[in-house]
């Protein structure tokens, strides 16, 4: 995958988790698609590690978004810190 396609999915993926997640998220459009693209990042490691993708495959669309989420929490748990 191309830098420029990572960039877009992982905008549009970190748009859909930040409108999943319950509350108020104060990120701008950069850390918006850095969220998208570490939550595809840990999806694919955990999903590797459980066995549900092999080794080197990305994660599809449902597991970046459910790995943005997580991301998004953790975020939220060190920002109250």
């Amino acid at each position: 995958m191309g830098i420029i396609s990572m960039i877009i999915v992982g905008f549009i993926v970190g748009l859909i988790a930040r409108a999943i997640m319950p509350g108020e998220q104060k990120l701008g459009i950069i850390l918006t698609t850095i969220l998208g693209i570490v939550g595809a990042l840990v999806a694919g490691y955990l999903g590797a590690a459980l066995g549900w993708y092999m080794p080197g495959e990305g994660a599809g669309w449902i597991g970046s978004i459910i790995g943005a989420i997580i991301v998004l929490f953790i975020y939220g748990l060190v920002k109250k810190a």
